[in-house]
């Protein structure tokens, strides 16, 4: 992804990370890139992933996701790009 507007980025983030502080890490990378949005515990050992923000940003967050980095153990991350719909504040942890 090339462009600088404002994007929305859902990814599904697969594996074992539920209970290892996964979503609270993702929270922590989304503000210090100024991203708003959340981090949801989905059923099946996955997290949902909503950012909103600078393209750039929501792509470096993307990256993170799928880093080593990332507590617990990511089998796989699924995106999904979208123009933003607004309405959030901040980024929480669901």
């Amino acid at each position: 992804m090339t462009d600088t507007g404002t994007r929305r980025l859902t990814a599904w983030v697969h594996g074992e990370v539920q209970g290892v502080g996964f979503r609270w890490w993702t929270r922590s990378r989304a503000l210090e890139l100024g991203l708003v949005g959340s981090a949801t515990n989905l059923p099946g050992r996955r997290v949902e992933v909503v950012a909103e923000g600078p393209a750039q940003a929501c792509e470096s967050l993307l990256v993170a996701l799928r880093s080593a980095d990332a507590p617990g153990s990511v089998e796989h991350v699924a995106e999904q790009w979208s123009d933003p719909r607004g309405g959030l504040d901040g980024f929480v942890e669901r």
